[in-house]
């Protein structure tokens, strides 16, 4: 399965030019609770509800989203071995819950931190 994050959803819902291709869109997703929020946020700071609020939604659940449930956020907590951002933090945590219950998982974002906090993880990369 593939983990995305609020960037990928946010590119493909205002049709950036980064956006990863779409076929990524055809394989199973997840990601964190948060990802809600991070769509959302910037579907409001922009004042986009009326015009993207539905493909939000439906975007949203395309998405099969995980909890931030007690062992996540103890995780997230922890050190990582390279520097992260509290969000990405709790995406790999998130990613890290996931592949303790031996789910294969690769994360897709177009943050090239993150990316770096899961390479620095061993969290495999999808292909963009």
């Amino acid at each position: 399965m593939i983990y995305i994050d609020g960037s990928v959803a946010l590119a493909q819902l205002l049709t950036q030019d980064h956006a990863l291709p779409e076929t990524i869109w055809w394989q199973p997703l997840i990601s964190s609770r948060l990802l809600e929020y991070e769509v959302w946020n910037r579907i409001h700071v922009r004042g986009l509800a009326r015009s993207h609020g539905d493909a939000a939604r439906a975007l949203i659940a395309g998405v099969a989203l995980i909890e931030l449930a007690p062992p996540v956020l103890a995780r997230a907590l922890e050190p990582y071995p390279v520097a992260v951002r509290t969000l990405d933090a709790l995406h790999l945590a998130s990613i890290e819950f996931l592949r303790s219950r031996r789910q294969k998982v690769e994360v897709a974002s177009l943050d090239q931190r993150l990316l770096a906090g899961a390479r620095s993880l061993g969290i495999p990369i999808y292909p963009s």
